[in-house]
């Protein structure tokens, strides 16, 4: 069973470090990505990303400190330097050496920046949503740039698992770079929902804190069955079978 995340636009620039680790796979791609964002001026940049003139400012500064050189000393750990609510929920940060070897496996975190990262990649600051309109040579958008590198990424690691089960709690946004017409596994996609207004919708910042909690309960329960999913209970969800079909499991609050 293989877990994917999208990654956050706030990050944890404390230089927060973890143990072993590793560098992204695809730094060289990453590496002509910037050299094409390092054209922008912050007004340009601006205007691609509908970022505030602050944004557009420091994005710009990010892109020029960025280096090849992803060791301990100038990057940080994928799996903290991202701070929004999939990430409290995931808490990577007090993951076990055995819970963390388990991860490094089990958990990709989709980048537009750096394509798949698995959670102890060393990673720099950036801001690179994967919906950019980036042009980038003959590719007009990220989706373009990254191809089929992802999915062909994705199918290696499921075949070492003992069920070919990808899990997505990735946004849209990001899991669209994943081409499921060439997945060679099975796709279950974990929602969960709040009774709001007399009726039970998605609730997007509670949605995404359950989406990093599911992942912390995958990882630390080692789980590899679907069937196993269904036992997730945290902060009141709970799995409900009527609302729910073969690939997308539905728990529900309130």
């Amino acid at each position: 069973m293989l877990v994917v995340l999208s990654p956050a636009k706030k990050l944890n620039e404390n230089h927060a470090v973890l143990d072993g680790g590793s560098v992204p796979q695809f730094v060289n791609d990453a590496s002509k990505l910037i050299n094409n964002l390092k054209k922008y001026s912050p007004k340009k940049l601006s205007k691609l990303m509908s970022l505030s003139d602050a944004l557009s400012e420091l994005n710009v500064e990010r892109y020029q400190n960025w280096s090849v050189n992803h060791n301990s000393e100038k990057a940080n750990s994928a799996g903290l330097i991202f701070d929004g609510e999939v990430y409290t929920g995931l808490d990577a940060a007090n993951f076990s050496k055995k819970q963390m070897e388990y991860a490094q496996n089990n958990l990709r975190i989709l980048s537009g920046l750096y394509g798949i990262l698995k959670p102890l990649d060393m990673v720099h600051p950036y801001r690179l949503e994967m919906g950019t309109k980036l042009k980038t040579g003959r590719n007009n958008n990220l989706y373009e740039f990254w191809g089929d590198k992802i999915v062909n990424e994705v199918n290696e690691l499921l075949s070492d698992q003992k069920e070919r089960t990808l899990v997505n709690l990735a946004s849209n946004e990001y899991f669209k770079v994943i081409n499921k017409k060439k997945l060679k596994g099975e796709i279950i996609t974990p929602m969960f929902k709040d009774f709001n207004n007399d009726k039970y919708k998605v609730v997007m910042v509670y949605a995404k804190k359950a989406r990093g909690m599911m992942a912390n309960y995958i990882i630390k329960n080692k789980i590899e069955k679907v069937e196993d999913l269904k036992g997730f209970n945290e902060a009141g969800y709970c799995f409900n079978a009527a609302a729910s079909t073969d690939n997308e499991l539905v728990f529900l609050r309130g």
